[in-house]
């Protein structure tokens, strides 16, 4: 009985902990509904990446924020219902509402006041008596609890099989937080987390593993609330990248399967340097210039990953015309190594950097402020001899293009049919040198009009034969007589109802 009595005395100091941990997370604001409330709310907008218009927003929630002094009130969309309303650390306040106007007069709760030496003692004096009677109250309660307990186990007996079969949850019925975060972070990307949350980010990603290098920066695979992500780290040299790929998702509709999840960007210090932060979602099979090394597909899995690409392609030369629409976007920077490949075979483009915007209701053409230039070995015909019209938006398109065609050269060149399939190999590999210059790309690519060869059995096959058409089309010396993205989708999706395969079967050659 005594080991009873102090289970109790431990049972009941677990609730009054658990009562007070309660009780400081119900200080943050939570919405009025769940993520299933109202819709188009009015919200007051007032932040400083001027993004609000006659201080007002329209979204499904309003929210208002405080991180350490700064305050922000906006809306932001369902989607991001979890990270915003849910996202808690020190310094940090969220009220998350949904009526009308509800963020309007929304206020922090002051920090709280020290108590003073003498106001500690008398809270002593008062709360130690309680605790210790609190605690006896709740032995005794229990106590009589497990008499009447045993009691009644020795009149009726237990039922234990069936109760523990009653209480066992069937397989796959309780969600994993993976699942959730697959929800609401899914691999098409969006705006990503609320500005003053993503500034945070840094602090709450603990990096794991370096899982790629370049000139430009590293990428490393870090962990963050349970959960794999991508973390790239720009150099100093490649600032401008950084501020123009947090520039477009943070002010830009890219929700897509066939874009790269993005969640959040960020500064953080790091022995005494500065570390700008791009966090997106994690594709463990790496870019697909690393997956062709050591991967070869079918001829459906290459249709199905060539029509991936275009299918990205095509939404970001996309014009969307509505309230939360998007402007038309060129890569310009469009290659293999920018490219991801996702689990289920299909790809996912990144790598926004030197992207260019339009949008024709303002006819306004956004070319950013990077000094950095594309890949030369994927440059097209009008930008190695100059002769692109800088002030067209049709004109990066059409570079796009060009680049697409390479790639798709690429990944039919790891296609096997009838049991061939040949190494892996850049585009240009046996005319150019591994690092070529702009004089020598210029020379195959406009004077000597020079496109990568295709092997003969790539016209043995129905699937290859068609692909291998497109990407002719795509390299033409004249921009305007090349494919448009959207042409080379309904021609690749055609492709595919045509042959009728099913779920792509990758081959991996590790």
């Amino acid at each position: 009985m005594g080991g009873a009595a102090m289970l109790t005395v431990l049972l009941a100091g677990m609730c009054l902990w658990t009562s007070t941990a309660h009780a400081d997370q119900s200080s943050v604001g939570s919405p009025s509904e769940g993520p299933d409330g109202v819709t188009n709310l009015l919200c007051t907008c007032e932040n400083k990446k001027g993004t609000c218009r006659n201080g007002t927003c329209r979204g499904d929630y309003c929210f208002y924020t405080k991180v350490h002094g700064r305050e922000e009130r906006g809306c932001f969309q369902r989607d991001h219902y979890k990270e915003q309303c849910y996202t808690s650390f020190q310094g940090l306040y969220v009220l998350c509402c949904s009526n009308n106007l509800c963020n309007f007069n929304s206020t922090a709760p002051p920090d709280p006041v020290e108590p003073t030496s003498e106001e500690d003692s008398v809270i002593l004096l008062v709360a130690v008596p309680l605790l210790v009677l609190l605690i006896l109250s709740v032995a005794v309660c229990g106590l009589v609890l497990w008499l009447r307990s045993r009691r009644q186990h020795h009149r009726l007996g237990y039922r234990e099989d069936r109760d523990v079969s009653m209480l066992k949850v069937p397989s796959g019925a309780d969600p994993t937080y993976g699942e959730i975060f697959d929800e609401f972070c899914t691999s098409g990307s969006g705006t990503g987390l609320p500005y003053l949350v993503q500034r945070t980010m840094a602090r709450q990603i603990s990096l794991v593993e370096c899982v790629g290098k370049g000139r430009y920066g590293e990428v490393w695979r870090g962990t963050w609330m349970g959960e794999s992500v991508a973390v790239k780290i720009f150099s100093s040299r490649d600032e401008q990248s950084w501020f123009r790929e947090t520039e477009i998702y943070n002010t830009v509709q890219l929700r897509h399967d066939n874009i790269l999840g993005f969640i959040a960007s960020d500064m953080t210090s790091k022995n005494s340097s500065t570390q700008l932060w791009l966090i997106t979602h994690f594709h463990e099979l790496g870019s697909l210039y690393d997956f062709l090394q050591y991967s070869s597909l079918d001829p459906e899995g290459c249709l199905r990953m060539c029509l991936s690409v275009a299918c990205g392609l095509v939404h970001f030369h996309t014009e969307i015309l509505s309230c939360q629409g998007k402007p038309a976007i060129a890569h310009r920077d469009l290659k293999s190594r920018n490219i991801l490949v996702k689990r289920n075979g299909q790809c996912c483009i990144a790598d926004l950097g030197l992207a260019v915007m339009h949008s024709q209701t303002s006819d306004y053409l956004d070319v950013g402020n990077n000094p950095r230039v594309g890949t030369k070995r994927y440059m097209a015909p009008e930008v190695l001899d100059e002769t692109i019209r800088m002030d067209i938006f049709e004109s990066y398109k059409q570079t796009d293009i060009w680049a697409l065609g390479l790639v798709l050269w690429e990944i039919s060149r790891r296609t096997i049919v009838n049991g061939i399939v040949e190494e892996y190999r850049p585009p240009f590999f046996d005319m150019v040198p591994s690092d070529p210059s702009f004089e020598e790309m210029k020379k195959v690519v406009c004077v000597d009009q020079q496109r990568p060869s295709l092997h003969n059995r790539l016209h043995s096959h129905p699937i290859l034969a068609s692909i291998a058409k497109v990407m002719k089309e795509c390299w033409f010396q004249s921009p305007p007589a090349r494919l448009t993205a959207l042409r080379v989708r309904k021609t690749l999706s055609k492709l595919d109802q045509d042959h009728g395969y099913p779920t792509e079967k990758l081959k991996m050659d590790l």
